[in-house]
């Protein structure tokens, strides 16, 4: 097989190397931890090792986009491309925060952990791109554009209600408009069921009833949710996760009725390998009729990252992975990519930022909507952030919205930040953080006697948990400027903050002050993944004491490697 994998991949290049040079020279940073493209024909999974959780994947002519979940950060939905769905970039979001119809005012200004922008489903039609999310509290939404990479507008709460989640639409042959969705047993008192209900032509209005079309308390399909909405040869589809998130499985159901009864077989699960829970995804076909599937494996610490799998259809069922058995296969490790015709270069998300756009990188979300002042990008080769006042009642980092973070994206990798921090009151800090329900972190810290880099914990920081100092160390040998704003002295001072991370997300923290020789700060911590989410890391900056004066640094690069 390996040998017809290579003479196919070498054949294609000889084939596109006079039409296709121009993409071939393309240029595009390529991360320095993780690649899926294994360059000669084939792809490893996961595709992306980042917490892309519940994805889901359209194709509009030669270009796939995806959207996953993004609960309470902010900006919400990221919008991916890629031209082979191996080489993924990021390059859009849809929700530029969550000030939503329905919401109460604020909401979602504090860290709503967890809650927010559940698992949504992008469609294309009418030339028009569309992504349907669930939030567990509010309801249905949906947000539409005709520029995928541009705005998007204003979201339409289509169907209010607590508990509703997980929806897929499905535009008929016959113009009629459907939404089926799951059920949150957090917010309903009931999970595992799956309602369908008619929409009008414009899909931002439910027009009938809801109808019961499958439940999943019949001791095999427990925690059925998430379904995708198909029709094909006759057929209508629903795709859907059943098991829960850690150890489930991926199932079909398929009937000649839109509102059914519908046939179920399963058709994507571990087998013999180690991708624990492979399920919750979509369902793409590629220009030369191939068909895929990308899903989501929970790795812990690392959230929900992406894989691929073939789809072959076997009787008209849809079945994943390789090795099947009675219709259920169990996922690849490695594969041959995708064949859409031509060959593109090796792309990666964004991760390192040297900070030198006038806006902020696509690969940073907060934990809630931005609020004046919390910092600012710029196009002088830094981002300048503001310290921020402890929230009322605050307990620990749980509870501070304005963390400026990205996803972990490789099983090892060392993130490292220069700072220039203009610290102007005793126990102000700026800081690095590995943030989840679990966190640590190391910061620079202004004390009495002049700074200090400390390290700190915190243990299950969703239940209250005490943050506890580890390390208080006094910080020696700063270049520090001393300046003068009329008659307030500034003196801003250069730190570098790192976190080394190793296999199982274990983290170690260090400082420099030269860039150059690191200094160890306190023993290993354990990162721990987040409410839905993976764990993140980035930056921080925090004022003490109310109605001070406030502080700011500025962040040359941030680097990942």
């Amino acid at each position: 097989m390996i040998n017809s994998i290579i003479h196919r991949y070498f054949l294609a290049i000889f084939l596109v190397s006079c039409i296709a040079l121009p993409v071939l020279k393309a240029q595009v940073p390529i991360s320095k931890s993780w690649v899926s493209d294994q360059g000669n024909g084939t792809y490893k999974n996961p595709v992306l090792y980042a917490d892309y959780s519940d994805p889901d994947v359209i194709r509009v002519g030669d270009d796939y986009y995806m959207t996953a979940s993004s609960f309470n950060c902010v900006p919400g939905l990221p919008i991916l491309h890629s031209k082979d769905l191996v080489n993924w970039q990021i390059v859009n979001y849809a929700l530029r925060d969550l000030n939503l119809e329905g919401t109460p005012e604020g909401f979602f200004d504090k860290a709503q952990h967890g809650k927010g922008v559940w698992a949504p489903c992008i469609r294309y039609h009418n030339n028009e791109y569309m992504i349907y999310w669930g939030d567990p509290d509010f309801g249905i939404y949906v947000v539409k554009t005709k520029d995928i990479l541009g705005k998007w507008d204003e979201p339409i709460l289509v169907l209010p209600g607590k508990g509703r989640i997980d929806p897929s639409p499905l535009f008929d042959d016959d113009g009629k408009v459907y939404l089926t969705h799951a059920w949150a047993g957090s917010r309903a008192q009931f999970n595992s069921v799956m309602t369908v209900c008619e929409m009008d032509e414009t899909g931002t209005r439910v027009i009938s009833e809801e109808s019961l079309i499958f439940d999943g308390n019949d001791g095999v399909n427990h925690t059925i949710e998430g379904g995708k909405f198909y029709k094909k040869d006759g057929y209508y589809y629903l795709l859907a996760p059943a098991g829960g998130v850690e150890m489930g499985w991926q199932i079909a159901l398929r009937s000649k009725e839109v509102f059914g009864p519908y046939e179920v077989k399963r058709v994507l699960d571990q087998g013999n390998t180690n991708i624990n829970g492979p399920h919750q995804g979509g369902l793409v076909q590629t220009q030369t009729g191939e068909w895929w599937f990308i899903h989501f494996q929970d790795k812990g610490p690392y959230g929900r990252v992406a894989h691929l799998q073939p789809v072959q259809w076997k009787d008209g069922w849809p079945v994943m992975g390789i090795n099947d058995k009675d219709y259920c296969g169990e996922p690849v490790t490695t594969y041959q990519k995708p064949n859409v015709g031509k060959l593109y270069p090796i792309a990666t998300p964004a991760e390192s930022d040297d900070f030198n756009a006038p806006k902020l990188g696509l690969q940073w979300q907060w934990h809630a909507n931005p609020q004046q002042g919390w910092g600012f990008p710029s196009a002088n080769g830094y981002i300048r952030l503001y310290g921020q006042y402890y929230p009322e009642n605050y307990t620990n980092f749980w509870d501070v919205p304005n963390l400026l973070l990205q996803k972990l994206s490789a099983p090892k990798f060392t993130a490292t930040a220069k700072l220039t921090a203009v610290l102007q009151n005793e126990g102000d800090q700026v800081g690095l953080i590995m943030m989840g329900w679990d966190y640590g972190y190391i910061a620079l810290k202004k004390t009495a006697d002049g700074y200090a880099i400390i390290y700190a914990t915190c243990e299950d920081a969703e239940q209250k948990g005490e943050e506890k100092l580890r390390i208080t160390i006094p910080a020696k040998n700063l270049k520090t400027d001393v300046k003068y704003n009329y008659q307030t002295r500034l003196e801003p001072t250069d730190v570098y903050l790192r976190v080394h991370v190793d296999e199982g997300a274990v983290c170690r923290f260090s400082y420099s002050v030269d860039g150059k020789d690191f200094v160890p700060v306190g023993q290993p911590f354990q990162a721990r993944q987040g409410k839905w989410i993976g764990a993140k890391t980035g930056l921080f900056i925090l004022n003490k004491e109310q109605n001070t004066a406030r502080s700011w640094m500025d962040v040359d690069w941030f680097r990942v490697e």
